[in-house]
This record gives structure tokens, sequence and C-alpha cells, in this order.
């Protein structure tokens, strides 16, 4: 159909009509209805949000992919992830799911929005398409005038989206990276993809390396502890060794 002429919507479903970027479970509901009853974190855990039993049922419209995804996330302690769009030129970080539910865009930031923002930061200012002095709308959104990041929430509503499931389920920072104008290059262009992502991807790799490291340990036994959790004063989302 063209390089850009296919649409939004081509290839974003899978064989048996699931789009798998809504499909992971809505874990954004349980605690935004917490925190308005003061039930966080005392009585509602502000992070490793269990899965909801209805998300479980074996009839439940759960892709397989999905399940697939989720249970590796569980078997591997990930702290950093990156999940790669085309369509656009942006960086999108959590939350991805408006707060006020009837709300197509609404700016709905994590406890950990400082973070986000540097990590999208990072990828975008590095990406050669996204940095170019010429660089060119893609549709009709003008995300220079942003640093080309924005609010997942801010651009549109993804209830159920793998970000938001990540941050809220595991202790990982997931962002989306719409890569391209071009949801469908042809071959020939993928060398100059290629160039325009390398140096993002290497530095927002590079990005484990911020923050707090080290080994919880028992001070007695000095073995390492685990699924300690550890707060951070001032940020309402904790995370576990």
């Amino acid at each position: 159909q063209g390089s850009e002429l296919s649409g939004w919507a081509m290839g974003r479903w899978t064989y048996e009509g699931i789009d798998l970027n809504h499909n992971f479970a809505d874990l954004n509901t349980a605690l935004w209805d917490a925190e308005d009853n003061d039930l966080v974190p005392h009585e509602f855990p502000n992070h490793y949000i269990p899965i909801p039993e209805y998300y479980t049922f074996t009839n439940a419209t759960v892709a397989p992919e999905t399940r697939a995804v989720i249970d590796w996330m569980q078997q591997y302690p990930f702290v950093l992830s990156a999940n790669l769009h085309g369509g656009e030129l942006v960086v999108t970080y959590p939350f991805d799911m408006t707060r006020t539910y009837w709300k197509a865009q609404e700016l709905t930031p994590t406890a950990d929005d400082g973070v986000f923002r540097w990590l999208a930061t990072v990828y975008a200012t590095s990406n050669l398409a996204m940095a170019s002095e010429e660089r060119r709308l893609c549709h009709y959104d003008d995300f220079a005038r942003f640093g080309n990041i924005i609010n997942g929430a801010n651009w549109h509503t993804v209830p159920g989206s793998m970000n938001d499931f990540s941050y809220l389920h595991t202790n990982c920072f997931e962002i989306t990276v719409e890569l391209s104008c071009d949801k469908f290059p042809h071959a020939s262009e993928l060398p100059a993809e290629w160039e325009n992502n390398r140096e993002s991807l290497l530095l927002y790799m590079e990005q484990v390396h911020r923050g707090i490291k080290g080994v919880v340990r028992d001070s007695d036994t000095e073995q390492g502890i685990a699924n300690a959790i550890i707060s951070v004063d001032g940020i309402n989302h904790d995370v576990r060794t």
C-alpha cells in the first residue's frame, strides 16, 4: 500500500483479533481506587500489585503471547525495558491509561515521573531522526515542541498497556519508542533506521547503572535478604530486592 499509507491499525491485531498493546491486566484502576480510599500502602500495595483473578481464568480474553510475556517477566527480575512501535516519532512513558476513566487524554504521571522523563529524554535526544533539525511531522502531532517525549495518557489512553503493567506488577521501568513515521519501511531503508536508533538503544541500556544499587543483608548473618522492600521518601512506589 506504500510505506506510509497503511494506516495505524494495520498489523495491530493477532489472528484471534486481540490487540496485544491493550491486553495486559489493568492494575491502574485497582491502585487508584485504593489510593482514593486511603488504603495505600498499608492495606493495598503501591507496587507488585497482584493480577486480578478474572484475568487468570481460562476463558479470559488474554492472548497466549501476552501470557508468555507475563511468565517471562515474573521469571526474570528485569529493571529496565522498552517496547518498539512504528508509525510516529516520539517516546512515551507511563502511565499510559488516564486516571479519569472517561477522558481520552489526560496527564497521568507515575510516582517516578522524574525517572521516566529522564529515560524518555535519553532515548529521544540521542535518536538521529528525532533530534534532526530537519525533522518533519509524521502526521499532525508536533512532538518536537515537547522534546519528542510525552506522557502516554496525555497522548491517548491505553488501558492494559505493557508499560503500566510492568511498572505496577514488577520492578521494571518501561517506555514505548515510536521509532519511525513509517510503520513498514522498505528493506532498503532498514540500515538507515538502524543508524537512527543504534546509539539510542545503547545509551538507554546504560541507564540501568543509575540509581541505588547494592545488596540488602541481614546485619547478623550477612546473608542477602530476598524480597526486601525498599522505600524512598516522597515516592509512593516501592521496589523489591
